[in-house]
């Protein structure tokens, strides 16, 4: 019986998900069009909301997408192919492509990344009281680096699901991605600062210092400047940032400027637990030995 009325049914299923507003759904999205439209689809009683779903993924052009993340899964259903970055950015609400990712966007990287970075901000935190100390920082980079470990793998991608802190989504804009669809990611500005931030999520500070290259014809650094202090770390990587616009040799010195007439209080790290290093007096800062 439900296998026959649903079958009755389809061609008005089908109508209405092929109309739909969107073509991305949730569980909870798909239960409330079961419930909604099952009267005037005269479905069974009897009939499940997981009999419903599977009947469409057999029979019609629905599709479960399973992403096991290890914090938890998540599924996603589509009506039809959707491009795989349109698809991510419906795992939460306001989230954006970040890191590695954003510097592919920008043509800031000649490398194909294989790994995909998401960012969903955490809600606003206050700022800690401790004030900044040189033996903090020292003992801070001395450790490894807080990285993310919430990933998945999903057709042979590697997915990073970041949960940073909160901006308000500032430097966040709208882009488009390989298929032409819309996508939300970091404006070169905030790209280059958060790789700065986090470089590992970047392939590694000589990536980072080719990306900063690659973006002399695109960035502001008046806003980069700009972004940075509404952002406020508590750390002071605006020293590492001028140091990477020195080393990258492509910007003027009234750039540089930008970045060195900011407060130097305290020596500062390029990366965490480096092994050999040299020192910039300049820029007060500690780098890799042999970085160039």
């Amino acid at each position: 019986m439900a296998i026959k009325r649903i079958s009755i049914a389809k061609p008005d299923i089908v109508a209405l998900f092929e109309d739909y507003p969107q073509n991305i759904f949730d569980l909870s999205t798909l239960n409330r069009i079961f419930c909604e439209n099952r009267a005037f689809w005269r479905l069974p009683a009897s009939m499940s909301r997981a009999y419903f779903i599977k009947y469409l993924i057999k029979n019609a052009r629905l599709k479960k997408h399973t992403f096991p993340f290890s914090y938890g899964t998540l599924v996603r259903y589509t009506w039809g192919d959707v491009p795989l970055y349109q698809l991510l950015l419906s795992i939460k609400p306001n989230c954006y492509f970040t890191h590695y990712t954003a510097m592919f966007f920008h043509e800031l990287t000649e490398q194909i990344p294989k790994t995909i970075y998401i960012n969903w901000e955490q809600t606003p935190k206050p700022r800690p009281k401790q004030k900044l100390e040189q033996k903090r920082i020292d003992c801070a980079f001395k450790r490894k680096t807080r990285l993310s470990q919430n990933t998945a793998e999903y057709q042979n991608i590697k997915i990073h699901f970041l949960n940073g802190m909160f901006t308000n989504n500032l430097g966040v804009t709208d882009g488009i991605g390989p298929n032409g669809e819309k996508i939300r990611l970091t404006d070169v500005e905030r790209t280059l600062i958060d790789i700065t931030v986090r470089p590992e999520y970047a392939g590694g500070v000589f990536e980072v210092l080719k990306a900063y290259r690659l973006a002399h014809n695109k960035v502001s650094i008046n806003r980069l400047v700009a972004t940075l202090k509404k952002i406020n770390y508590i750390y002071p990587y605006h020293q590492a940032i001028g140091f990477y616009l020195e080393t990258a040799g492509v910007y003027k010195q009234s750039q540089l400027d930008l970045l060195a007439q900011l407060e130097m209080k305290y020596d500062f790290y390029l990366i965490h637990q480096m092994k050999g290093r040299d020192y910039s007096k300049k820029w007060r800062l500690y780098f890799p030995k042999g970085f160039k």
